[in-house]
């Protein structure tokens, strides 16, 4: 197994999640502040517009533009000259916060929820992961999932991956030209770890951040690990490959216990470490 060392790129956020590279900036979501940022690859940081009801997952539609969940109230924003402007409303189909999201070439979504009142302390609840097609008409993809994470497109778009931060696994569906999810099957039985926020390579590699033991992996399908990183008792959170030649891994991370996630104490920072193999230029797999 091939390890990397992490660097210190920028500190001084709240709590991040959703990494995407587009464009030559990093895109990162402040969950606690309630701060979409666009990072430079020197650290530089812009905000690009607040969403008072916690942002998470990331996209961008074909024509650039951008794509941010609104977590509290269950709604895709589109970001338009800085401001928000409803793309999706998922709120009669998820019932608690939305979370993470992946988008294809073609605009399609896909986001998943809670399932529960996590941060209310309310028990356990099996989610849904949604479709929200290019016109804005959302419905459910695959259902009993244990607490959707993060996702990706891989093999030209044929499969999607995603984390269950509670089960401890990476999950795989085929999915068909009319984005329907079938074939659920387990693609890395991560044992103890904790998944979150995931990102692939061009070999197939998923990256994969692991909240409570604090190191990012690369497995592949069948569970393998080829690489590791460790983050010094940090939380793992989410990762993103990109860089000027993709090979740049921006990884968010989380210095204290999960409750202080919600707190506003600034603790969270991106590390990057440099690896062999690159990801796909603006996400698309």
């Amino acid at each position: 197994m091939k390890t990397h060392r992490p660097q210190l790129l920028v500190d001084d956020f709240a709590f991040l999640e959703g990494p995407r590279w587009y464009r030559r900036h990093l895109w990162v979501s402040d969950i606690t502040d309630r701060k979409l940022y666009r990072i430079a690859p020197d650290g530089q940081r812009e905000v690009v517009c607040e969403v008072p009801d916690r942002p998470s997952g990331i996209g961008f539609l074909p024509d650039g533009t951008p794509i941010v969940v609104s977590m509290v109230d269950r709604k895709l924003m589109r970001i338009v000259n800085g401001e928000r402007v409803l793309y999706a409303d998922l709120s009669s189909l998820a019932p608690a916060d939305l979370n993470d999201l992946v988008a294809d070439e073609h605009g399609r979504i896909y986001v998943g929820n809670f399932g529960y009142d996590l941060f209310g302390g309310a028990a356990k609840e099996p989610a849904d992961l949604f479709v929200v097609e290019p016109d804005g008409t959302a419905r459910v993809a695959a259902g009993g999932l244990d607490f959707p994470n993060g996702m990706v497109l891989k093999d030209g778009g044929r499969t999607l991956v995603v984390a269950e931060s509670w089960s401890n696994r990476l999950t795989s569906f085929n999915r068909d030209e009319n984005g329907n999810l079938s074939g659920r099957r387990v693609y890395a039985d991560l044992g103890n770890r904790q998944p979150d926020g995931i990102c692939v390579d061009r070999e197939g590699g998923i990256w994969v951040p692991c909240f409570n033991t604090g190191e990012i992996l690369r497995v592949l399908d069948g569970g393998e690990v080829t690489d590791r990183i460790s983050l010094d008792n940090k939380r793992a959170v989410a990762c993103q490959l990109g860089g000027s030649d993709g090979r740049t891994l921006f990884c968010c991370t989380f210095d204290g216990p999960p409750e202080d996630l919600m707190s506003g104490k600034r603790v969270a920072a991106i590390y990057t470490a440099r690896v062999d193999i690159p990801g796909y230029g603006d996400n698309i797999a």
